[in-house]
């Protein structure tokens, strides 16, 4: 389960943009062509935030769709996995979303 490793720097990244300020909130966009689980991630998330010093702050996922082009024939569709082929059948693809794992925003309280 390599979402323990990804959640492990997920909080260390919030801690340091942090500063020591206490994190009420963590939004990630993870893609549904990136690989990793967002409920792995849920899992991991408390224990590992809590163990950093980040204890009590509540994770929100927001999954992002696959989507892809293709460079034969120019449609655009949903991808379903990182293998789908164009309705057409060309497996020659530009991926336009889906593959993203990104800290999309941290809520932190008032400094006190």
């Amino acid at each position: 389960m390599h979402e323990l490793g990804v959640t492990q720097n997920i909080v260390a990244i919030v801690g340091e943009a942090a500063k020591g300020r206490r994190v009420t909130r963590v939004t990630l966009e993870v893609g549904k062509l990136s690989g990793v689980m967002g409920d792995a991630i849920a899992f991991c998330f408390d224990v590992i935030a809590k163990d950093a010093g980040l204890d009590g702050a509540t994770l929100e996922i927001l999954e992002i769709d696959g989507r892809a082009c293709c460079e034969i024939c120019g449609l655009e569709f949903y991808a379903e996995t990182l293998f789908a082929p164009c309705p057409c059948g060309s497996h020659r693809l530009r991926r336009i979303s889906g593959e993203e794992l990104i800290v999309k925003s941290i809520e932190m309280a008032e400094a006190a």
